[in-house]
């Protein structure tokens, strides 16, 4: 029953979220989920122990984000992204589509064996410097980088930390997880790569500048690149023993940041100050407002109305499911969305065919929005720092032709298995 409690907290998440993706003067995302999240607690409207509890349940994410983004900022400052960018430039041999082809396949790579967020936080400094070395329009790349990190993002359990979050810490052996998803994934970044194709046509028929030389990468630059390469084989393994990821990225986030400073004799206070720190509170106020939105019984009304679309047809049931929760994890942002799906999974225990069309939705269904994945809300941070910016209206007419032609491509992918 919808009680005056109920009400005030949907608002109040509605317009946190709202706020969140407008950004009134131009304000951190961070300060509208932590408003929204620290409102619910003056109101009464969700117990401290809650909240405190919920804020608890993203302590594997603040760590994985936080090696991700000192490897990123090293990267950075050692000169490997422009490393990287020059030599993207120099195999694009002038073709738009070729430099546009390249970024697509690397941060299909790197979305991979390093998670979605890794593509938005290491990939897009270097996609910027390439477009700049190439002369041409940085958008194409730009938007390769976005929706190449939520479209990979369901290759394997580490692509995507919603992964781990949908299926509550215990995803799926690793051959088990290839066999669901091996083809639906190869689907959705092939529909993705010729959706985002088809809508940057004209800006990817210009020709790039090929009088580039590639910079040489020192010391500095080579012990960043080694230490991006561990880290994506210190998660391979880590993730086939099917532990928390947070801890292990952290530590060689620090380590390769240590050995950088160290070889150049550098003070970290500047890489530091560098860091982009309010995606950590972001993400901690979003989990206290999807902890509010549970409270409310949203979980059970959920659950009720899968259980019904279940009895009807199974398949229909999945499709139905996926999508929904693609379109919600815009409006919420896709790791609490996946938390709201974990607990209808919990509740309801329903076919496996319906899980994986739910992990689809839950990691596809950012692509539509800015607001969709953290990865997105990363990739723009890094644009804003770039002095570039995208509209929610530039990437809403890019994201309504990639989403849905790449989620049904996969959804019926995995129905067809």
């Amino acid at each position: 029953m919808a009680t005056h409690a109920n009400w005030a907290i949907w608002t109040i998440v509605a317009l946190s979220t709202a706020l969140v993706l407008i950004r009134p003067r131009d304000w951190p995302e961070a300060i509208w989920a932590v408003g929204g999240a620290a409102l619910l607690l003056v109101l009464g409207l969700l117990p401290a122990g809650a909240a405190w509890h919920a804020v608890g349940q993203g302590n594997d994410v603040y760590l994985f984000l936080t090696g991700m983004m000192l490897l990123s900022e090293i990267g950075l400052e050692a000169g490997l992204f422009d490393w990287a960018a020059a030599f993207a430039v120099v195999h694009a041999r002038g073709s738009g589509w070729r430099l546009f082809s390249v970024v697509y396949g690397v941060g299909v790579i790197v979305t991979t064996f390093m998670s979605n967020d890794a593509a938005a936080v290491v990939l897009t400094p270097a996609v910027v410097a390439a477009a700049r070395k190439a002369r041409v329009d940085p958008l194409p790349s730009l938007f390769a980088c976005a929706l190449v990190a939520n479209a990979a993002s369901f290759v394997l359990p580490i692509s995507n930390p919603a992964n781990i979050v949908l299926y509550g810490n215990h995803t799926p052996a690793l051959g088990a997880w290839l066999r669901s998803f091996a083809l639906p994934s190869l689907a959705a970044v092939v529909a993705t790569y010729l959706a985002l194709g088809w809508t940057q046509r004209h800006a990817l028929a210009a020709r790039c500048s090929t009088d580039v030389q590639p910079p040489a990468l020192d010391a500095r630059g080579r012990l960043a690149l080694a230490g991006i390469v561990a880290t994506a084989i210190v998660l391979m393994v880590v993730s086939s023993r099917d532990m928390p990821l947070g801890l292990p990225t952290a530590l060689m986030g620090g380590l390769t940041a240590a050995a950088v400073w160290l070889k150049g004799r550098t003070s970290p206070a500047a890489t530091i100050k560098s860091v982009n720190w309010t995606v950590l509170p972001l993400v901690a106020g979003l989990f206290v407002l999807v902890a509010a939105l549970r409270a409310t019984g949203i979980v059970d009304t959920l659950a009720a109305a899968l259980a019904a679309l279940a009895r009807g047809s199974v398949q229909e049931a999945a499709a139905i499911a996926g999508a929904a929760l693609a379109v919600g994890s815009n409006l919420t942002n896709n790791l609490p969305a996946g938390l709201v799906a974990s607990a209808v999974i919990e509740r309801l225990h329903p076919d496996k065919r319906i899980v994986d069309a739910l992990l689809i939705g839950v990691d596809l269904g950012p692509n539509l929005s800015v607001t969709g994945s953290l990865a997105t809300i990363l990739w723009l941070a890094n644009l804003r720092r770039a002095g570039l910016e995208v509209s929610f209206w530039q990437f809403l007419k890019v994201g309504m032709v990639a989403m849905p032609a790449a989620l049904a491509v996969a959804i019926a992918t995995r129905a067809l298995m």
